[in-house]
């Protein structure tokens, strides 16, 4: 099988020649910059010192370029409008150097500011007389998002406010997603995970608005949690809103990309913590569902594309609910959470849902464990959630900064080995 063949298997629950395997396919599935650098120097990719791209700074994420999908055996690659969580678009690359020494090109937007503490301030759209959007804490990886929520009054909250985010995609960008799908599709044999955003209802790192001048409505991350509940109306109304926009896009969208794409990610909203769910799956039902049942309904009735959801933590209680609301696929499979137990997933639902995830822990086992204990998870997790297709390898998100070489190296050694 190709790349695309092979992930076409897994997704119709079939076993494929071998078990699918995605590296840098969409914000939640690839890498920290600096882990791709010690990655490409421990391949002889590159002569020491050759930077890597940045291309989302929010999380200081690596490009996972061709010649590293190609050693690694990567299926999956990338779609996205070619714009950062900060605005500013990925182009007119510079020199900068993480704070880790890690040498690395960032856009021409990055433009960022150090406090006296020795934080880095990031601004919306890379434009430094506006207020800072993110800040990177002195000895930090990536950036967390500033809070620029004015007083709320009650008596002036319109729900618009909060929705000022969500317009028609641009003609820029409908030619760029257009040309890049044809090249992906035309030029590699590589299964298009497409990310067109727009969908994600209530998706915490993007209620701050980061790329807005000047955000009006809820942004505060503790005040809108607190709104899903005591102005559920109001988040309702925000939600029917974005819903409307956003398949009007995915209408136009699909008339510049066609069939080429194999997934679409919907959502990236979390609904899980370590030990368990922030919302009950009544609220989920009620608020939530309604929307990813309406967008789901719409792709699956006009083009061929899979529906994947990203939830972080403990959602065991809310697969079933996902999987009603018409997601074809559930990252990232987070099997350290509390009820999230690799075999129990896997008995339970693997016949109706595609893990996409789950190969190894990258809270403990990967940055801290033993190459050997690296390679007896991955091996462990192929037994596991491999039989009767429905699985595609991914580490359980992104892989962080400062994991050691040889773990790294043992990764994707064992993933060759056990696939």
């Amino acid at each position: 099988m190709n790349s695309r063949e092979r992930i076409d298997a897994a997704l119709a629950h079939r076993e494929p020649d071998h078990v699918p395997l995605d590296l840098g396919g969409s914000p939640v599935t690839g890498m920290a910059a600096s882990s791709v650098y010690l990655l490409r120097q421990a391949l002889g990719l590159d002569a020491p010192g050759t930077p890597v791209k940045v291309f989302e700074p929010f999380q200081m994420l690596g490009e996972i370029r061709l010649d590293l999908v190609e050693a690694l055996g990567i299926d999956v690659v990338p779609l996205a409008k070619p714009t950062t969580m900060f605005g500013f678009r990925n182009e007119g690359w510079k020199r900068w150097t993480l704070p880790d020494g890690t040498p690395v090109l960032a856009p021409a937007g990055f433009n960022t500011e150090p406090t006296p503490e020795g934080d880095l301030l990031m601004y919306p759209g890379g434009d430094s007389s506006l207020a800072p959007s993110g800040r990177m804490p002195a000895g930090g990886f990536y950036f967390d998002a500033i809070i620029r929520q004015p007083p709320i009054d009650e008596g002036k909250l319109s729900y618009e406010d909060n929705t000022e985010e969500f317009v028609p995609i641009s003609a820029q960008d409908l030619a760029y997603l257009g040309r890049e799908a044809e090249r992906l599709h035309s030029q590699t044999d590589k299964a298009i995970l497409a990310n067109f955003g727009g969908t994600s209802f209530g998706d915490i790192a993007l209620v701050p608005a980061m790329w807005l001048r000047n955000p009006k409505g809820i942004r505060d991350v503790a005040e809108w949690y607190m709104s899903t509940v005591i102005r559920k109306d109001y988040v309702y109304k925000v939600f029917e809103r974005q819903c409307q926009v956003g398949l009007a896009n995915l209408a136009r969208i699909h008339e510049v990309v066609g069939n080429r794409v194999t997934v679409v990610f919907v959502t990236g909203t979390d609904f899980g913590q370590q030990t368990g769910t922030f919302i009950a799956p009544k609220t989920y039902r009620d608020l939530y569902q309604p929307f990813h049942r309406e967008i789901n309904s719409w792709i699956h009735r006009n083009t061929s594309w899979k529906t994947m959801i990203h939830s972080c933590g403990s959602v065991a209680t809310l697969i079933a609910d996902f999987i009603a609301s018409g997601f074809d696929i559930l990252n990232p499979v987070q099997t350290s959470a509390a009820g999230m137990d690799a075999s129990g997933l896997k008995q339970l639902y693997g016949e109706r849902i595609t893990f996409w995830g789950g190969g190894i822990d990258t809270q403990r086992t990967l940055p801290f464990g033993t190459p050997k204990e690296v390679r007896a998870e991955v091996q462990e997790r192929m037994r596991i959630f491999a039989p009767g297709g429905g699985f595609v390898f991914n580490t359980i998100h992104n892989v962080q900064a400062r994991v050691p070489p040889k773990n790294l190296l043992a990764l994707y050694e064992a993933v060759r080995a056990y696939r």
